[in-house]
């Protein structure tokens, strides 16, 4: 048995054969019931090695079907997903477990048991997740404003959410694939003047011309070769005379005879 069989294990014991495990490229995902969620997540802190926490967030399961065939409450509601971590030493180097927990709960008052009691960095992401998706979290800080300002209405990270700036103003042409209700090629609007990217050249007086065409082509001049013209004359090399060589010093060391 491997470490996440033994956290399975850990989870059933607590909350029984609705905690399962899945897998899905090399990333370990615990599902739990919300009312297990707490002591689940103690248990893997306190019991699964699980001692860092990462980030915790939210998915809006619009559409979705229930994970609970007894609960159709859940089907296109919210789940809530943390990231943890779990430090396995080994030999030469420590091993870093990565598990994600998740748990399901229903569109209408969505709230759950809050874990900033057992990690406290668990509190910004707390506040995060109330403020974009309207999710309660019971027993931990004041999920006051964090990113939006006071006046704001809604969570932006609903999927039912309107985007306000398609609302305030039009949009320039279709907003998604298949929404347009009329066509925006510049023939279809002869008094609007088609905008270009900035750096993008005018395409009239840029780009190859068709083969015949009298209009002056502004690439021949990467493609003609060297410029027409004067030949520019060539410096005629000289060649340096060598340098001049030192007299070799006389090897004969021996001193001179007296007269």
């Amino acid at each position: 048995m491997g470490w996440a069989d033994d956290v399975l294990d850990l989870g059933r014991a607590i909350a029984g054969d609705r905690v399962s495990m899945s897998e899905e490229f090399g990333q370990r995902t615990l599902t739990v019931p919300v009312g297990w969620w707490r002591p689940v997540v103690t248990m893997l802190r306190d019991q699964g090695g699980c001692q860092f926490f990462d980030w915790l967030s939210a998915v809006d399961g619009a559409g979705a079907p229930s994970p609970y065939p007894d609960e159709p409450e859940l089907a296109g509601g919210f789940r809530v997903v943390c990231h943890l971590a779990a430090l396995s030493p080994g030999v030469g180097r420590t091993a870093v477990r990565h598990l994600l927990v998740q748990t399901h709960l229903p569109r209408t008052q969505p709230a759950l048991d809050s874990i900033v009691g057992l990690y406290a960095g668990a509190a910004w992401h707390e506040r995060e997740t109330h403020e974009m998706f309207g999710i309660d979290f019971r027993g931990g800080v004041e999920l006051e404003t964090l990113l939006l300002p006071d006046a704001f209405e809604g969570h932006p990270l609903r999927k039912e959410f309107v985007l306000a700036s398609r609302v305030a103003k039009p949009w320039p042409g279709a907003k998604e694939p298949g929404e347009s209700e009329h066509d925006v090629a510049a023939d279809s609007s002869p008094g609007r003047r088609r905008m270009r990217p900035p750096g993008v050249p005018d395409a009239e007086q840029w780009g190859p011309r068709e083969p015949g065409s009298a209009a002056p082509d502004p690439l021949a001049h990467a493609t003609a070769g060297p410029a027409s013209g004067p030949a520019r004359p060539r410096r005629a090399r000289r060649a340096s005379p060598p340098p001049e060589t030192l007299p070799e010093a006389s090897t004969d060391s021996s001193p001179e005879d007296p007269a």
